[in-house]
């Protein structure tokens, strides 16, 4: 087995090329040893000065996108979003770089291993006494072993994947969690896990398959050179099915687009990038047993399902546990006194579990997402006020940093990596299977969907959703983690160019869709729809703040308002300062640990209940049922009838309230309390 191994030759091979200096080099060892001493130290000055070059490039492309995106939004343009514009100054440096810079590394020289069966991580070459270190880059076919990167520039500029994994990835999908708007997401909780869990597999299985006809359809036209099996189709169909629809998002968020539709865009993009990972590693580890590796078993498949659902729950429980720790150690600790060593600690806490998700065999990305939604309910309320600040800077800025960073390399990597392999015919059938995949995603689980939804995905909502199917950061990542074979080389250059077109073709006509679609624009993100006058209003205290909080209530996936309960009980007040005190909460033979895990400030905190996510707790005390002039509350009067219910839900029938439903005639009604809705439909029996 031939492995070719790089030697960077400067002053060395000078001496070595002739054999007069050579026995120079033998009468004279010390000026000689010197002499490559010197060599050694240039060389490593040069190398260091190419690490500050390829950095300062990154840098210098993130300080000029920022300030076109200042002009931009200056000026109001929306046709291009930030990370297409980080991925045209991308292409440009790559250009640069590719056909402007001269090659300043020497000769490759291949050395002869044909006794080893398999190719060395690291290896130890003897250069004239001397030993020399070399680590392995990955394999060259032999029709391109001339052909290897002689510009020490190009790959210096090219990163190792595991950077973009490691560190560019934990804050980005941390943000996604950490900044997650609770009251829309959980209002379309059961859609998003739809579109998420199920849409995904779907669109992975459909891409899959048609990019596997394509396959056989290149093998028939004499186009494929290479192995490509089925399960590199389903792993080509598992990464793009990778959303990020980031441009899309902003321009929702600066327009003040539908609240709903963001909700579910964003919530499936979130959770979409974590079943998209999840499902990739499952197919990796489809090892049918026979002497068809690559054909269908269903042992392997069920063990697939298995590793795919251990993944993602053994990573959501480490994520939560993090998250978890972390607000015990702010709660019971006076870290708040030192905001600085609070902050430190929770960015520490945040990272560490994408890392440790990684070393046990879990996904970092899923860990690291569910750790910031954890962070972001339990342990935000225990922080100081800078701390919370400080939090949502930093990780603001890491998210928008790393974002631009990644999409900036897409632009320099269509030029600088050397294994890319486009076939025309491979990239037409992608996209075709991408719109056919996404069309299987939205439509067919919207029906479905609105078979048991209140508030109905309309068409030109679905219609957004199907055009918003960009792909971005982490198609990419996925993509590039992998390119050893033929098969990875042409799904990341497929991938690439996809990126290239969804955010820069799709995402600049995100604005004339939304007018064409008549989706409203303007909207508050807090403002409701207005209550009709065929059905009652649930009012909780005064004001529209009330209001909204009890519309988020009847509204929310009933899962979570069952969760809800069990959460603001005896959660909240464990791992933070709010909620209701445990002593009131659980059994009274439990008063010794009530008391110990029950802080102080719950005691102290009579504004306990009108906290954020109070938006989802309905309160017995705090019930009001509005019609017309008529009102009726759970706890004492504020109109002409009254109505009472007792702590247990049972509700005690007035004078007054059998008047009103005189009143109302035979209309059907159903009163519910505790976190669930109040419905008075009326039906007109003229």
């Amino acid at each position: 087995m031939a492995v070719p191994l790089r030697r960077r030759l400067l002053v060395l091979p000078l001496l070595l090329a002739a054999g007069g200096l050579r026995a120079a080099e033998r009468s004279s060892g010390g000026s000689s040893s010197a002499m490559e001493e010197l060599a050694t130290e240039k060389e490593a000055e040069e190398s260091h000065r190419q690490d500050s070059v390829s950095l300062l490039t990154f840098i210098l492309l993130l300080t000029l996108t920022i300030l076109t995106i200042w002009l931009f939004k200056h000026r109001r343009v929306r046709f291009l979003h930030e990370t297409g514009l980080a991925m045209i100054y991308g292409l440009i440096v790559g250009v640069i770089l590719r056909y402007g810079t001269p090659s300043t590394s020497g000769h490759d020289k291949p050395f002869s291993c044909s006794q080893e069966s398999r190719p060395f991580t690291t290896l130890l070459v003897n250069v004239s006494g001397k030993f020399f270190e070399y680590t392995l880059k990955g394999e060259i076919s032999p029709g391109k072993i001339h052909n290897v990167e002689q510009n020490d520039m190009l790959r210096k500029v090219t990163f190792d994947p595991e950077v973009f994994f490691n560190i560019l990835l934990p804050p980005i999908i941390f943000h996604a969690g950490y900044s997650l708007k609770k009251r829309h997401f959980f209002r379309n909780l059961g859609s998003i896990l739809a579109y998420a869990f199920l849409g995904t597999a779907v669109s992975c299985f459909i891409i899959g398959n048609l990019m596997y006809g394509v396959v056989k359809l290149m093998k028939l036209v004499g186009q494929l050179s290479g192995k490509f099996y089925y399960t590199d189709c389903l792993l080509f169909g598992a990464i793009i099915s990778a959303t990020d629809p980031v441009t899309v998002l902003a321009i929702f968020n600066e327009l003040h687009a539908d609240v709903d539709l963001y909700a579910l865009l964003f919530g499936e993009s979130v959770l979409n990038d974590a079943v998209a990972i999840v499902l990739s590693s499952s197919i990796v580890a489809y090892q049918p047993t026979g002497e068809n590796s690559h054909a269908f078993d269903a042992a392997a498949f069920f063990k697939s399902v298995g590793v795919f659902l251990g993944i993602f729950s053994g990573s959501f429980m480490m994520g939560a546990v993090t998250g978890v720790v972390t607000a015990l150690v702010t709660k019971f600790t006076k870290l708040h006194c030192f905001p600085l060593l609070e902050t430190a600690l929770f960015f520490l806490m945040s990272w560490s579990t994408f890392l440790l998700a990684e070393a046990c065999g879990f996904t970092g990305v899923v860990a690291v997402l569910f750790c910031g939604i954890t962070q972001a309910h339990y342990t935000y309320n225990n922080l100081s006020v800078e701390s919370r600040s400080r939090t949502k800077q930093l990780f603001e800025v890491l998210h928008f940093l790393a974002e631009n960073f990644i999409f900036s390399y897409m632009g320099l990597a269509l030029f600088t990596f050397q294994k890319h392999i486009f076939s025309p015919v491979f990239i037409i059938g992608a996209f075709i299977a991408i719109f056919l995949g996404r069309a299987a995603h939205i439509y067919p689980l919207s029906f479905l969907l609105n078979l048991g939804r209140r508030h109905k995905i309309s068409w030109n909502f679905q219609h957004m959703m199907m055009f918003s199917g960009l792909r971005g950061a982490m198609a990419f990542a996925l993509a590039i983690r992998d390119t050893a074979t033929y098969s990875h080389q042409m799904m990341f250059s497929t991938t690439l160019l996809i990126v290239f077109f969804t955010v820069w073709i799709v995402g600049g006509g995100t604005t004339p869709m939304l007018s064409w679609l008549n989706i409203r624009v303007g909207v508050d993100p807090d403002q409701d729809p207005p209550p009709t006058n065929d059905s009652f209003q649930v009012l909780q205290g005064d004001g529209l703040d009330s209001e909204r909080r009890n519309r988020t209530k009847q509204e929310s996936a009933w899962l979570f308002r069952l969760w809800y309960s069990f959460d603001h009980n005896y959660l909240k007040p464990i791992l933070t300062h709010s909620g209701p005190p445990l002593t009131t909460t659980l059994p009274s033979w439990c008063g010794l640990i009530a008391r110990c895990l029950t802080s102080p400030q719950v005691y102290d905190n009579q504004e306990q209940l009108r906290e954020e996510d109070s938006d989802f707790i309905l309160n017995d005390g705090d019930l009001t049922v509005t019609y017309g002039d008529t009102t009726i509350t759970a706890n004492g009067s504020s109109g002409p009838h009254t109505a009472t219910t007792s702590l247990d839900g049972r509700r005690t029938k007035s004078n007054s309230e059998e008047a009103l439903e005189r009143d109302l005639g035979a209309a059907d009604h159903e009163v519910t309390s505790r976190g669930t809705r109040l419905v008075f439909p009326l039906e007109d029996n003229a």
